[in-house]
């Protein structure tokens, strides 16, 4: 039995001080506020839940400020940034792969996530081979989530065709590509190599975006798992609509709801690109909104109207996406800001009862639980152990409680305030370090030593 005490925590019920956690093996076996520390027992200032990193392209992180360069189109946009992306990952190998993905999640981890859901679309070699074995690329994510502890949901993702047209997958795209019955194959393959991983690993399915499959496609991936998390992108770019529409005849969040029953299993990524009947419809189904701010940002891809989101009591969560940076309170601070700027206005998302950190953090904690599948989100009993704790002697928090030690973290600080992280019970990060730091790094080093060398 582990102990971890706080001078303060947010609990299912709201703000609690001295509160002693007992953890058995994965998950939160008892809560007992007004205690004493006891010997033993880990010490932290502030106890929060940890959210789950929702949506992440793991192998991106290594092309992180590769392009920031004007190429010939006298208009970058995320098009052109798109055709930088496909050439980088014809360079990268199984062993890349892996080297980056166990630092991606080192990374989340330091953060103050707990988890991840890996949308995983880098399936086969270069020309668009498939390896001996199918799910070889998949296996690569499980064993970085080996060595790096996160709580990982692996989201095999289906990928047919370069556009609504079906035309041919291209250079660097066409490692995604698969036809319905060989992606079954690999992710029943997928399915075996999480078998090594502790028991809070979960698999589901990710049918890439209704440019990128067909219809049947669509339908054949919604059946394949039907209990697990279905995670797709919506709506993220003009151009996307645009191309939905013409050819599908309705804009993409429209034929969406007209053709699938979308529920609280789905978790759509962006949805930047949403007129206000749409929003409101689409919160309604009990789906999460997968954010991605700084990616979003990055890539010029628009403003989610989360005022209007949250005012229809729509569940949201937030994912690294490109992972051009991974920062949890830049992600949150990012997705209250665009608000504020497209509505000017200030503290956007807050409520009369609950400040702007604690509708972010909580918002994050579990929207990214219930995206990911896990029985997380919430600091009670019977729920996974995914903590973190904040180092209240951090100078931005020096003197904060409750709802404004978060607005401090999110506003103020970074996440050179995160102290500790839990996964599924599982200490990983102390003193603001995971425990592997050096030999993790060391790898990533190794892969962009050899990447910048070709």
């Amino acid at each position: 039995m582990i102990r971890i005490w706080a001078e303060q925590a947010l609990l299912e019920g709201g703000w609690a001080s001295d509160v002693t956690l007992a953890i058995d093996g994965c998950k939160i076996a008892g809560v007992s506020t007004g205690t004493l520390p006891e010997a033993g027992a880990t010490r932290v200032g502030a106890l929060l839940p940890a959210p789950a990193n929702l949506h992440s392209h793991a192998f991106q992180r290594a092309m992180a400020g590769l392009t920031e360069r004007r190429g010939p189109d006298p208009r970058d946009s995320f098009w052109t940034w798109r055709q930088l992306m496909f050439r980088f990952l014809d360079q990268l190998t199984p062993d890349d792969v892996q080297a980056i993905a166990t630092f991606v999640q080192m990374e989340m981890l330091e953060a103050g996530y707990a988890a991840v859901a890996e949308f995983h679309y880098l399936h086969h070699a270069p020309g668009g081979v498939p390896y001996a074995r199918l799910a070889e690329m998949a296996a690569r994510i499980a064993a970085a989530a080996e060595q790096s502890g996160i709580g990982l949901t692996l989201l095999p993702v289906l990928y047919q065709y370069g556009g609504c047209d079906r035309r041919a997958l291209g250079p660097g795209q066409i490692r995604f590509g698969n036809d319905p019955d060989r992606f079954a194959r690999l992710v029943e393959e997928a399915g075996q190599a999480l078998s090594t991983l502790p028991a809070d690993a979960r698999l589901g399915v990710a049918p890439h975006s209704l440019r990128a499959v067909s219809p049947e496609g669509l339908a054949a991936a919604i059946a394949l798992r039907p209990d697990a998390p279905l995670h797709m992108h919506l709506a993220e770019q003009v151009a996307e609509v645009d191309e939905v529409q013409a050819a599908w005849g309705a804009r993409p969040v429209e034929w969406l709801l007209a053709h699938a029953q979308v529920d609280a299993r789905w978790c759509l990524i962006h949805c930047t690109q949403m007129e206000r009947h749409e929003t409101l419809a689409l919160a309604a189904t009990g789906a999460v909104a997968g954010l991605c701010p700084i990616t979003e940002s990055s890539l010029g891809d628009g403003i989610f109207d989360g005022v209007a989101w949250t005012g229809a009591g729509g569940n949201w969560g937030i994912g690294s996406d490109s992972n051009i940076r991974i920062t949890l309170t830049e992600e949150l601070r990012t997705l209250d800001y665009s608000q504020r700027l497209r509505d000017r206005s200030r503290a956007a998302l807050a409520t009369p009862e609950k400040s702007t950190g604690r509708v972010l953090f909580e918002g994050a904690a579990k929207g990214g639980a219930q995206a990911a599948a896990r029985d997380a989100g919430v600091i009670a009993p019977g729920r996974l152990a995914d903590l973190m704790a904040l180092d209240t002697s951090h100078v931005d928090l020096e003197g904060r409680s409750g709802d404004t030690l978060l607005d401090a973290c999110v506003f103020a600080a970074d996440d050179r305030a995160v102290s500790d992280v839990w996964a599924a019970g599982r200490h990983l990060v102390s003193g603001g370090e995971h425990v592997q730091r050096h030999a993790i790094t060391s790898a990533y080093r190794a892969v962009l030593r050899r990447l910048t060398a070709l």
